[in-house]
C-alpha cells in the first residue's frame, strides 16, 4: 500500500471489526477515533478522544484530531497531522524526543483523574497554543 493523503471521516456508533483504507471512523458515543495507518502499513491507530489523549474538531465535513499522530510502537513509526481530513507529514523523530512524547502523555494520563479533567482542559488548551513552537523544537 502508499501513503495516504486524505482521509474520509465516518462517523459510527461502532468501530467496525475491519476497517476501510482511507477511513477515519469516529464513534461520538464511545468517544473514540480510529483508522488504518496513514503510511499504509495496515496497522490500527486508535486515538482515545479525551482531554488527556486527542480532541477532535468538526468543520462543515472535515475533522481534525489533535494533536499529531505518533505511531512509536508501530515498525513504520508514521508521525502526522490530520487536518481538514488532509494528512501532513511530520518529520521523523529521534528515539530521545519520542521518550520525551511518551513521557508528556503518561503524565497527562496519570494526572488527568476525571474530576480533574475539566479544570485542566483548559490548561491544556493553553499547552496546544504552544505546540507550532514544540513541533519547531522537535525539528530541529
Amino acid at each position: 500500500m502508499s501513503r495516504i493523503s486524505r482521509l474520509r471521516p465516518r462517523f459510527v456508533e461502532f468501530i467496525p471489526e475491519r476497517l476501510d483504507n482511507g477511513v477515519l471512523y469516529i464513534s461520538r458515543r464511545y468517544s473514540t477515533a480510529s483508522h488504518l495507518c496513514c503510511c499504509g502499513c495496515g496497522l490500527e491507530v486508535v486515538t482515545p478522544l479525551n482531554p488527556a489523549k486527542w480532541r477532535m474538531t468538526e468543520q462543515a465535513e472535515a475533522v481534525s484530531p489533535a494533536p499529531s499522530i505518533g505511531n512509536w510502537s508501530f515498525p513504520c513509526q508514521s508521525h502526522y497531522w490530520i487536518t481538514g481530513n488532509s494528512v501532513r507529514w511530520a518529520g521523523a523523530m529521534s528515539a530521545e524526543k519520542i521518550a520525551a512524547v511518551k513521557a508528556l502523555e503518561r503524565w497527562d494520563v496519570e494526572r488527568l483523574a476525571p474530576h480533574q479533567m475539566g479544570v485542566l482542559a483548559g490548561v491544556r488548551r493553553r499547552m496546544l497554543a504552544l505546540w507550532p513552537a514544540i513541533v519547531q523544537w522537535f525539528r530541529s
